[in-house]
């Protein structure tokens, strides 16, 4: 089944060549006497050359959108494309299952690991299930369940971040939502064991950084990663939401300006056009550079490897 791509505000000029392309084809395939793959060449390498024009030059603000496109791929698609048998687990032991973040264990590249990712949801039925990535306190909970565990039996933890941030409802207010990011977060610096986090579509603030205090902290190329959204920021500073273009630059939230600080560790390249223009490319470039990032740690004891995340974190900061 063909999926209609959804084309972003700044993207318009591609969307109006590829739908002449789409004209042209649908012409071609009504009238077979008519030569038409010329034109179609070239205007499917007129919008190439548009769409590699666009994303060569994105604001912040552009990027922000990218990160929150629809057809993204989410964490369900990464963990298809590269983790095998994997076996979710449910419940924090304490209240209940939180759909928001998905978390298990299976196998990536043959090695067994611990697997946590936000999950948003693609559809309006699944995008409910999960609230949109938005982790409750039992959400967190159940990371640190897990991450103990795999803590207690060697086992590496990978994590996928996507989220606006924790869920700021009474209801999470009231069950320790505060605590419970607080314990998630001490409990990726405890561990004795490398953990990976990748910011594969929004990092938004604690509910972020309770998954992503890692060893190596990866980024996609159009993800973003901040301690507030830019809408947000636009109307805490200037109280006026429409200024979430000039907050996403002043807030450095893309995977460039990380890396130029020192927050993260590496950018893992998109395919022209985002992720949700090459899925396989991505999960597959992103599946790269965690597998490099895990073998730096092989053969270190529990306590270097403590040692060497708390560095990473202390010195953020320093060499500005």
């Amino acid at each position: 089944m063909t999926v209609m791509r959804s084309y972003l505000d700044f993207e318009k000029p591609v969307a109006e060549l590829e739908a002449k392309v789409e004209e042209l084809k649908a012409v071609g395939a009504r009238d077979g006497a008519v030569s038409i793959s010329e034109e179609v060449g070239r205007l499917e390498a007129k919008a190439a050359a548009a769409l590699s024009d666009i994303y060569a030059s994105l604001t912040p603000w552009q990027k922000t959108q990218v990160a929150r496109h629809p057809q993204r791929p989410h964490f369900v698609d990464y963990c298809a494309d590269l983790i095998t048998e994997f076996t979710p687990l449910a419940g924090d032991r304490a209240f209940g299952e939180d759909a928001a973040i998905v978390a298990g264990f299976g196998r990536f590249r043959g090695r067994a690991v611990c697997v946590i990712g936000q999950e948003k949801g693609h559809s309006t039925e699944t995008r409910l299930h999960h609230n949109f990535g938005m982790a409750k306190p039992e959400g967190y909970r159940k990371a640190v369940r897990l991450m103990e565990m795999a803590d207690r039996f060697g086992l590496p933890v990978l994590a996928f971040i996507d989220t606006a941030g924790a869920f700021p409802g009474i209801e999470a207010e009231e069950r320790g939502q505060a605590e419970a990011i607080a314990r998630s977060t001490e409990a990726c610096l405890a561990l004795g064991v490398p953990n990976v986090a990748l910011v594969i579509g929004e990092g938004g603030s604690g509910g972020a950084i309770a998954l992503a205090t890692a060893n190596r902290v990866l980024m996609m190329e159009h993800a973003i990663y901040g301690v507030i959204s830019p809408e947000g920021a636009a109307s805490i500073l200037w109280r006026d939401q429409g200024r979430a273009s000039d907050a996403a630059t002043a807030m450095k939230i893309t995977a460039q300006d990380l890396l130029r600080l020192g927050i993260i560790d590496t950018i893992v390249p998109e395919a022209t056009g985002g992720a949700h223009r090459g899925r396989a490319a991505a999960t597959a470039a992103a599946g790269q550079a965690m597998a490099a990032a895990l073998a730096e740690f092989d053969g270190l004891s529990p306590d270097e490897i403590r040692d060497r995340r708390a560095v990473k974190f202390l010195e953020i900061g320093r060499k500005l």
